[in-house]
């Protein structure tokens, strides 16, 4: 079986490529670099190019025979989607049409697309299941729904089935070490705090601790990349298998705090991470956790690394692979 797969060199992309390569998958990497890391594509084929080139996408799909393809080519940081929102609507809109169109000229009808909990806005409720209401509140989070739309419009039309899996909070790293996280610039709690362990930055900024939680600070549901990695494999098979589209909540249904983030990777590697508070950002809930129930039913999924502190071991790892600390 082959598989494509758009944006393979960046963070969950790489891991996904790696476990693939690890199953006897043959995968294909399209990357244009633009956020990923060659070096990070460690199995299978990778060609240098962007999804929005419809005439090197019509080689790719015209020289071999592709099962399906996995989409993690998106843009995602989303205060960068609020200050400057057109190339979140080219790239996570526009380019993913011209991908899906040149995968339904090229008969190419199983598609897997990283999605986000940034679908559902303000959460009316915890922990947030696939029935909770979808009202995106940022650009990025609205360019994910409008694709979620699109690909159910293109089943009934079309024929092309798509598993749309909803991530929260990615975090860790391979556990030996192989990939993580290399964001640039980097916005994600769990390496931002460890680069402060690691002395790559000079402290952590926790952004309010009036909220209504128990240490007064925001709680997210982290969930280990592998883990993320397992569900996409669990998706493939289902529709290798017949199964008609359908959308997934993805998360460890536990919710941690920033400070129990901070408390644990002091732990963990055993250094001072130094801390400086600051004011609320907007647009903050005090409480994102998923309901991924719906995936370990359908799926037979469950995460493997559900503990905070086994998911920052892992990404410490990564961590002192790149500034190697005493």
């Amino acid at each position: 079986m082959r598989v494509l797969v758009v944006g393979g060199a960046g963070y969950i992309g790489s891991h996904m490529v790696w476990l693939l390569g690890q199953r006897g998958m043959e995968v294909v990497t399209l990357d244009n670099l633009s956020a990923g890391h060659h070096d990070a594509v460690i199995a299978g084929e990778f060609v240098l190019g962007d999804i929005a080139d419809r005439p090197l996408l019509d080689r790719l799909f015209g020289q071999r025979r592709f099962d399906a393809v996995m989409h993690f080519a998106s843009f995602i940081q989303v205060g960068e989607s609020m200050r400057d929102p057109g190339p979140y609507y080219r790239n996570n809109v526009s380019n993913t049409l011209v991908l899906l169109e040149a995968m339904r000229e090229h008969g190419v009808n199983r598609f897997i697309f990283s999605s986000t909990a940034a679908i559902f806005g303000e959460p009316q409720y915890v922990p947030i299941d696939e029935r909770h209401p979808k009202q995106p509140i940022n650009p990025y989070g609205r360019t994910k729904h409008m694709i979620e739309q699109a690909l159910a419009d293109y089943d009934t039309a079309y024929g092309l089935k798509s598993v749309c899996l909803r991530y929260f909070n990615a975090a860790g790293a391979h556990p030996e070490g192989l990939l993580g996280e290399r964001h640039e610039p980097e916005t994600h709690l769990i390496p931002l705090v460890l680069q402060a362990a690691s002395g790559r930055r000079p402290h952590i900024s926790v952004y309010g601790r009036d909220y209504d939680t128990p240490d007064g600070t925001c709680i997210r549901d982290y969930i280990h990349v592998l883990d993320l990695a397992e569900a996409h494999w669990r998706a493939l098979g289902q529709l290798m298998d017949g199964a008609g589209s359908a959308a997934y909540n993805l998360g460890n249904g536990n919710g941690f705090s920033v400070q129990e983030v901070i408390d644990t990777a002091r732990r963990v590697t055993g250094r001072d991470i130094p801390v400086q508070d600051s004011l609320r950002r907007d647009g903050d809930p005090a409480r994102l956790v998923a309901d991924a129930g719906l995936a370990v039913q359908a799926l037979g999924w469950r995460p493997v690394y559900p503990e905070l502190d086994t998911i920052i071991a892992h990404a410490w790892g990564w961590e002192r692979k790149l500034v190697p600390v005493s």
